[in-house]
């Protein structure tokens, strides 16, 4: 383990007027800026670390007082980055905050880098990239479920779920290297087939960690249902009774929304943007083609569509557009709007090229049929599912294309073992699937990318 060549510093917390601010220092000149700084009530010639000192902060060229604060030094490899690191518990004012923060850069620290802190406890090897991740994940979770997810990978769940394929396929990848030897005799019957089924076990290990990604994800983030229809079936009259306000305008006019109206309700404690999309139609009026294009586009990233029917007007031509465009979409609920008057065609007649669409009627202007709606859209959702605490899941779209080709290299690696190819071949396979495991714990990526990840996180963190 080895320090960065520079000091960094920051606030750790968020700026504004509050009762404490941390401002947070890491690497080699940490102690010794932090020793030049700050006067202990009890005069000190030695800070232990992992202890809270009072005292306060002093400018090192005028000697005034900036702050009482209490300061706290960790010295490596037992802190958060494995560097050197002082935090000084300050009062919280921006002032203050800016005085302080002068006084230490003026001594050779330098401001840091968003996400530098954490960057550097994964280069010295306190944590993984997946687990690195997950601190962002903690942070911005907007579920309880999402939450406790976000903790297990903090934690090292995924971690050590990758780490015990990574281990299995180090051990077949041995057997095999050591049958190239012995490359001119046949491999046993036997030992095909259990180190096909080994590699069998770990391709579902893998699928199984991709099949928790749509549930993990809703948890983390919530969930996107988008309200589609042609003009004039009551899309934004839905929106606005599932708000329980007047959001969208309302108007018998077809084509009165052209662009995207989102906004956000709770649904079984799960975030839910609600996406209001101009009404869909053969049209010759540009903008409204252009709100319509991007309605398709929308689609392919929600996770719920609310297909939505005027049920006293007849089915057309436009409705019919609307269920062939949706054709490929899984996770569709059948809005039948307006029960309050005569249903002018049968339910049947809707099903039938779409026999899995579940009808849901509902009258948006008398605000019937909603509970039902919301149900429908948490089973779809998965949001009713309870998981154990301990499950391991994940959120991440890099963790996915990572597992994705893991997975395509080992089934080709099987497929290849059980088709008689040579070790030397399935070998070659099983590294291409180490290499984009390992590309999880940030192993095998290049520092361009290591940096764009540490670059969403916050200053200071």
């Amino acid at each position: 383990m080895t320090d960065s060549g520079d000091t960094i510093a920051a606030l750790a917390t968020p700026w504004g007027y509050g009762s404490i601010g941390v401002i947070r220092l890491s690497g080699p000149r940490s102690l010794e800026i932090a020793r030049r700084v700050f006067r202990a009530s009890h005069s000190r010639e030695h800070f232990e670390s992992h202890k809270l000192y009072h005292g306060d902060i002093v400018s090192p060229e005028t000697g005034a007082v900036i702050d009482e604060v209490l300061l706290c030094c960790m010295e490596k490899p037992h802190s958060y980055t494995g560097e050197d690191t002082v935090e000084i518990n300050c009062h919280g004012g921006p002032l203050i905050i800016r005085s302080i923060l002068h006084v230490v850069t003026f001594l050779g620290a330098r401001l840091s880098e968003p996400g530098e802190f954490t960057k550097r406890a994964f280069l010295n090897n306190r944590l993984d990239l997946s687990r690195a991740e997950a601190i962002l994940d903690v942070i911005q979770a907007k579920t309880e479920r999402g939450l406790s997810a976000a903790v297990n990978r903090l934690k090292g769940s995924l971690a050590r779920e990758t780490a015990s394929i990574r281990d299995a396929l180090l051990d077949i990848l041995a057997m095999l290297e050591a049958s190239i030897d012995f490359s001119d005799e046949d491999v046993p019957e036997e030992q095909l087939s259990r180190t096909a089924a080994r590699l069998e076990a770990c391709l579902g290990q893998v699928s199984h960690l991709l099949s928790t990604f749509r549930n993990g994800r809703i948890d983390q983030e919530g969930l996107r249902v988008l309200i589609v229809g042609k003009p004039n079936v009551g899309k934004s009259s839905l929106l606005n009774a599932l708000l329980g306000e007047e959001r969208a305008i309302v108007t018998p006019i077809p084509g009165t929304t052209r662009d995207f109206i989102e906004e956000s309700i709770r649904i079984g404690g799960i975030p839910v943007a609600l996406i209001d999309t101009a009404g869909i139609r053969e049209s010759a009026d540009m903008i409204e083609e252009q709100g319509i294009a991007r309605v398709w586009q929308k689609l392919q990233d929600a996770d719920v569509v609310l297909l939505v029917f005027d049920g006293s007007r007849n089915l057309d031509a436009d409705d019919r557009l609307v269920l062939e465009k949706t054709k490929d979409k899984e996770e569709v609920i059948a809005v039948i709007n307006k029960e309050d008057l005569p249903l002018q065609w049968a339910i049947p007649d809707l099903l039938k090229d779409r026999p899995r669409l579940k009808p849901i009627t509902i009258s948006a202007k008398f605000k019937t049929g909603l509970s039902n709606l919301k149900d429908e859209m948490s089973r779809l959702a998965g949001t009713q599912q309870s998981s154990p605490d301990n499950t391991v899941c994940i959120t991440n779209i890099r963790h996915v294309h990572a597992l994705s080709r893991t997975a395509e290299f080992l089934t080709r690696g099987r497929d290849n073992l059980l088709a008689g190819m040579p070790p030397e071949i399935v070998s070659i396979d099983l590294r291409d699937a180490l290499n984009q495991l390992d590309e999880i714990g940030g192993r095998t990526l290049p520092e361009a990318i290591l940096d764009r990840i540490f670059s969403t996180f916050c200053i200071g963190k």
